[in-house]
């Protein structure tokens, strides 16, 4: 039971569900992990337990995960702990893409093939009779878009899920998704689960201008940058490499991913470290912590129905969810960051929004009725 409201909710894009504006995102499920999300920090059950039940008694509803994340493994750890709860009192994500069986070549993609079969294996794995939100995890050149949103559209309708995301498009591939959604009559996309940081500001360009015209909810991932944005490394000091998936990564730049960017990438970038300043600098204004920080920024920023959080350990989670609520950057410490923080002014965005900035009319850039 829910017996701790610390969290706040927002609604999920253009939906009528409400969700904790912090989702405990589970790719650290999973101790004998293989696939996606492998690194020394990975959660085994009773530790995925703990955090579940330390997130849910805090207010949170939200949980994310994805049939790659193991290989199955995440979704059958969340399963085992949402069967000894309410299933209503929780709004569950899980998403389809990915490679399930390297000996099986239609064990990927977005055809309707592998959607309605991973949709049954994830349903069995996750122990419950529908999927609140089914995600595309990554955008699939193989298959035509409108078999993909067909499919997702007949789950739908059939009740084995009860709202479709994309995730990691770009601006073109967003608009086609919401244009044939459109024009094809299906249910529509509600939220865009993208990686949005301080570190990483890219759909800020195209992305999520679709959102807002949308009315399509962002599920920010990876808001601390795989660890980079917790402050707690320092310049020219090595990560330990059990401790944290940067460190996991800095012996090895092979395995850097955009959920852990290699180190050595970092420590000689004097604008990074220029961004930790003022992250401490805020941090100590409020009070707070330099990771609540990159959160709070987050959570201040329009259309975010929800930040997706991960955590190793009980501490970690109660640490972030003290950013949900309670306080909040002020509006020029939010320019501040927004100043400091890396955003390539690339052609011809750069001069879109400088010649726009005066024509701000807020009742324009929406199709919603």
């Amino acid at each position: 039971m829910m017996t701790e409201a610390r969290l706040e909710y927002n609604y999920l894009g253009n939906s009528g569900v409400r969700v904790s504006n912090l989702c405990l995102g589970t790719m650290t499920f999973g101790k004998t992990a293989t696939g996606t999300g492998v690194s020394p920090t990975q959660a085994d059950e009773e530790l995925s337990f703990k955090i579940m039940d330390r997130f849910a008694e805090m207010g949170g509803n939200f949980l994310d995960t994805a049939n790659v994340y193991g290989l199955g493994l995440s979704e059958t750890i969340v399963g085992k702990w949402l069967a000894k709860h309410e299933r209503k009192l929780f709004v569950l994500a899980t998403k389809v893409r990915g490679t399930m069986d390297k000996d099986n070549v239609n064990a990927v993609g977005l055809s309707r093939r592998h959607i309605v079969e991973s949709c049954e294996e994830s349903l069995a794995r996750l122990q419950t009779p529908y999927i609140d939100l089914y995600q595309s995890h990554v955008w699939d050149n193989a298959t035509n878009l409108d078999e993909t949103l067909r499919t997702f559209d007949d789950l739908i309708r059939c009740g084995k899920v009860r709202y479709f995301g994309a995730s990691n498009v770009c601006g073109w591939q967003l608009q086609k998704i919401v244009d044939r959604i459109d024009a094809m009559g299906l249910n529509k996309c509600v939220s865009l689960q993208q990686q949005y940081n301080l570190l990483c500001r890219q759909s800020e360009f195209e992305e999520f201008m679709v959102c807002e015209n949308e009315g399509i909810g962002i599920l920010p991932w990876s808001p601390l940058k795989g660890g980079m944005l917790t402050g707690k490394f320092k310049r020219d000091s090595k990560p330990d490499p059990t401790g944290s998936r940067i460190g996991f990564v800095h012996t090895d730049e092979a395995k850097a991913m955009q959920s852990a960017p290699a180190w050595s990438k970092l420590n000689g970038d004097e604008g990074f470290w220029a961004l930790i300043d003022v992250m401490e600098a805020a941090a100590k204004n409020h009070g707070q912590t330099v990771p609540r920080v990159a959160l709070r920024w987050l959570l201040q920023k329009p259309r975010v129905s929800s930040v997706i959080i991960g955590a190793t350990s009980v501490a970690q989670l109660e640490d972030n969810v003290a950013a949900s609520k309670g306080w909040s950057l002020t509006e020029e410490e939010m320019s501040q960051l927004d100043a400091v923080s890396p955003r390539v002014t690339l052609y011809p965005y750069e001069m879109i929004w400088r010649i726009n900035g005066p024509r701000n009319n807020p009742f324009a850039r929406s199709s919603q009725p």
